[in-house]
C-alpha cells in the first residue's frame, strides 16, 4: 500500500491516538476547530462532527451540561435557538474554568455563572428576540479541568405544533436546520432519547434513519430512566430502530444537585434500582458516554483527516485553475489595446470556423451556431421558394402569350416572333417574384447578426462596456451589408428584365425538345374532329377549344414563345439561386477576413481618446466579485491545508515512534 494512501494515513492516526490519547487527541480537535473556524465547510469540505439531536423537552441541553458540567439555557418552548458549537477542553492547568463565545467575527470572554444570560444575548444578537431561528452558529469554548475533550454542535430541539409566538413554520426550519447538519457523512449523530417514549415514534429518529438508514453513525442516548424504567432494558437491547454505534442510558442532573453530586446519584441508581441494575454497566452513566464519544470522536477524525486533504487538494487545484482561466486585470492602455485585439482574432477564428471552414468545435451542441450548415439549408430553402417552373396565370393556355403578341404586332413578315412581346411576358414573371430574394436577403444576414453578435458577447464577457461597443460595430456593419445586399438583388432583378441572354446550351436544347410537340398540338387545334384535350410535355394536359378558329399563325406564335420562356426561366432561376450564392458568401468572406475587424477598431479606438480601451480597464461587477471571492477561497483553502499539513505531519511522525 502507499504511504501516502488514505487507508494508511488513518491507520497511522489511530496508532497515534493509541498510543497517547492524551498528547493526540486535542491536537486533532484542535486542528479540526481551526478548519471550522476558517469556515472551511462553506467551500463544501466536511468536517467529522457530533451532531446532537432530540425532540424538544428530551433532555438534550441537561445532557451537554452533564458532560460540560456548566448550565445552558432553560425554558418553555425553543431553548436553543441558534446551531450551539460546544468545544469542550480538559485543562488540569486551570484554577478556574475559563470560557467564551465566538460569533459574527468576535471573541466574548464569559464566567461559569454568567453563561446562560450570555448564550441568551449572543442567540437574540444572532436570530433576534422572541422565538425566532437561525442557521448561524454560536461558538462556546469550555476550557475546565476534568471535562471530555469533545467538540459537538447542539441544535434547536424538534417540534411540530408552534406555541408561545413561534413561527408557523417552526418545524420545517428546525428540521431544515438539522438535516443541513446530520446529511454529511462525516457527522456523528447523537440521538437524546426519553426513556419514558416509544423510540420508533420519534421524530428525531425518524430524522436520522432519512439519513443513516443502517444506523452506523448514529448513537442514542436515553435520558429521564428513573421516569421510566419499566422495559427499557429491552429497549435498549432489542434496537427496533437501527442505532448502529448503540445506547447509553444516563441520568442528569436534577433540582439544585452538584454535577458531582448528580454523578453519584447517577451510578447508584443504575447499581441498585430493581429493574435498571439490569442494564449492562458498559452502557449507561455520563462517564461512559463521554468516553464513547471521545472514542467515536477519534476515529471519525482519523477516518475523515485524509479525505478532508483530498477535498481541500482538489478544491483549491479548481480555484487556481479557475482565476488563472479569468482574464487579467488592465493595468494600462497598452495592456487593454494588447488583450483587446486578442479578443478581436479570437473572434475572428472562431467565426472562421462557424461561417468559412465549417468548424463547429466551438458550440458543438448548438446548431444554431454551425454556420456553414444553416447558410446552405437557407440558400436550399430560397431556390425551393422560387417557381422552377415557368409561372402561369389562370388565364386558358397560350391566351396570356396571344394577349402580348396581339398589342405587339407591327408592319412586317406574319411569321416574325416579336422580341418585345418576350421580354413583355419576362418582365412581369421576373417582377412576381422578385420578393422572394429580397426576403431571402433579409433572412440571411440576420442569422449572420445573431452569429456574429454571439460570438463577440462570447469573446468579451468580462468587458461589458466593450461588449457593447462590439455589437453595436457588428450591428452597424450588418445594416450596411444587408443594405448592399438589397441593392444587388435588385440590380439582378433589373438585369433579368433588361434583356434575354445566356450561353447555357441547355435553353436551345430544352427549346428544340419542346418544339417538336408543336406539330402535334397544331393538328389537335386545326381538327375539330379530334378530343380537345391534348397531354403535353412539361405543361401537362391543356384545353385548345378556345384556340380553334384563331389565326394559325399567332397560335403558332403564342405556342413558340411559351416554350422559350419555360426553357429560359430555368437559365433565370438559377442566375437569381447562382448570383446571390455567390455575392452572399464572398459577403461573409470580406465581413470575418477584414470588414468587422475595421468597423469594431471604428468604433472602439475611433478617435485620439480611445475611450472603449480605456473603459476596458474597469472590470465589470461580476468579474471583479468573482475573482475576489476566488482569492479569498484560495487563501483560506491554503491555510486549511497547512493545518492540516501539520497534524498529519505530527501523526506521521507519532505513528513512526
Amino acid at each position: 500500500m502507499p504511504p501516502n494512501s488514505p487507508k494508511e494515513s488513518s491507520k497511522q492516526i489511530m496508532n497515534a491516538l493509541t498510543s497517547s490519547y492524551n498528547d493526540q487527541i486535542r491536537p486533532l480537535l484542535d486542528a479540526v476547530d481551526r478548519l471550522r473556524h476558517l469556515k472551511v465547510m462553506q467551500e463544501g469540505i466536511e468536517l467529522p462532527t457530533i451532531v446532537v439531536v432530540g425532540d424538544q423537552s428530551s433532555g438534550k441541553s441537561s445532557v451537554l451540561e452533564s458532560l460540560a458540567g456548566i448550565s445552558l439555557p432553560r425554558g418553555q418552548g425553543i431553548c436553543t435557538r441558534v446551531p450551539l458549537i460546544m468545544r469542550l477542553q480538559d485543562d488540569s492547568t486551570l484554577p478556574v474554568p475559563k470560557l467564551h463565545l465566538e460569533y459574527k467575527g468576535k471573541q466574548v470572554p464569559v464566567s461559569e455563572s454568567a453563561i446562560t444570560a450570555a448564550i441568551e444575548s449572543a442567540t437574540a444578537e444572532i436570530a433576534g428576540s422572541g422565538k425566532n431561528i437561525s442557521d448561524s452558529p454560536l461558538t462556546l469554548v469550555v476550557r475546565k479541568k476534568g471535562v471530555p475533550d469533545l467538540t459537538m454542535v447542539d441544535l434547536p430541539g424538534i417540534t411540530r405544533v408552534p406555541v408561545h409566538g413561534q413561527p408557523e413554520n417552526i418545524y420545517e426550519q428546525i428540521s431544515g436546520i438539522i438535516m443541513q447538519y446530520i446529511k454529511p457523512e462525516e457527522s456523528i449523530i447523537l440521538n437524546v432519547l426519553s426513556a419514558s417514549v416509544d423510540f420508533p415514534t420519534c421524530e428525531s429518529i425518524r430524522m436520522s434513519q432519512q439519513v443513516d438508514r443502517t444506523g452506523e453513525r448514529t448513537l442514542a442516548v436515553v435520558t429521564k430512566p428513573d421516569k421510566s424504567p419499566e422495559g427499557l432494558l429491552e429497549k435498549v437491547t432489542a434496537d427496533d430502530v437501527n442505532i448502529g454505534l448503540g445506547y447509553i442510558c444516563v441520568r442528569n442532573r436534577i433540582g439544585s444537585e452538584t454535577y458531582e453530586e448528580a454523578r453519584v446519584a447517577e451510578k447508584i441508581l443504575f447499581a441498585a434500582h430493581p429493574l435498571l441494575s439490569k442494564i449492562d454497566k458498559s452502557i449507561v452513566g455520563i462517564p461512559v458516554l463521554a468516553s464513547k464519544l471521545m472514542q467515536i470522536q477519534a476515529q471519525s477524525i482519523a477516518k475523515s483527516l485524509p479525505n478532508i486533504v483530498k477535498k481541500i487538494n482538489e478544491k483549491l487545484n479548481r480555484n487556481v485553475s479557475e482565476l488563472e482561466a479569468m482574464p487579467k486585470n488592465l493595468a494600462s492602455v497598452a495592456d487593454a489595446m494588447r488583450a483587446f485585439m486578442q479578443i478581436i482574432s479570437k473572434a475572428k477564428e472562431v467565426l472562421r470556423k462557424l461561417l468559412l471552414r465549417g468548424e463547429f468545435d466551438d458550440f458543438p451542441d448548438d446548431k444554431k451556431m454551425h454556420g456553414t450548415a444553416r447558410l446552405a439549408e437557407m440558400l436550399n430553402a430560397y431556390a425551393t421558394e422560387l417557381p422552377k417552373d415557368f409561372p402561369v396565370t389562370k388565364e386558358a393556355f397560350l391566351m396570356e402569350e396571344i394577349g402580348v403578341l396581339e398589342e405587339a404586332r407591327g408592319i412586317g413578315l406574319p411569321n416574325f416572333l416579336p422580341r418585345t412581346a418576350f421580354l413583355t411576358l419576362l418582365q412581369k414573371k421576373v417582377k412576381d417574384v422578385s420578393t422572394t430574394p429580397l426576403d431571402f436577403v433579409g433572412r440571411i444576414w440576420s442569422y449572420l447578426e445573431d452569429v456574429v453578435v454571439r460570438v463577440l458577447d462570447d469573446a468579451t464577457v468580462n468587458y461589458p462596456s466593450l461588449q457593447s461597443c462590439n455589437r453595436r460595430a457588428a450591428q452597424n456593419l450588418i445594416s450596411k451589408m444587408r443594405l448592399r445586399s438589397n441593392h444587388v438583388v435588385k440590380d439582378i432583378i433589373e438585369m433579368e428584365q433588361v434583356t434575354d441572354y445566356t450561353f447555357n446550351p441547355d435553353y436551345m436544347k430544352i427549346w428544340v425538345e419542346l418544339m417538336e410537340l408543336q406539330e402535334p398540338f397544331m393538328e389537335v387545334v386545326h381538327d375539330s374532329s379530334k378530343p380537345t384535350k391534348i397531354n403535353l410535355k412539361v405543361v401537362g394536359e391543356v384545353d385548345v377549344s378556345h384556340l380553334r378558329g384563331r389565326r394559325d399563325v399567332i397560335v403558332e406564335q403564342a405556342f413558340d414563345m411559351r416554350m422559350r420562356l419555360i426553357s429560359y426561366w430555368k437559365i433565370v432561376v438559377l442566375r437569381l439561386v447562382d448570383v446571390l450564392a455567390l455575392h452572399i458568401l464572398y459577403d461573409v468572406k470580406k465581413l470575418v477576413e477584414n470588414e468587422l475587424e475595421t468597423e469594431i477598431l471604428n468604433e472602439v479606438v475611433g478617435g485620439q481618446k480611445m475611450n472603449g480601451i480605456e473603459k476596458m480597464l474597469e472590470e465589470s461587477p461580476s468579474t471583479a466579485g468573482k475573482r475576489e471571492r476566488i482569492r479569498k477561497s484560495i487563501q483560506l483553502l491554503k491555510e486549511s491545508k497547512e493545518v492540516v499539513a501539520k497534524i498529519m505531519d505530527r501523526v506521521s511522525l507519532n505513528g513512526a515512534d
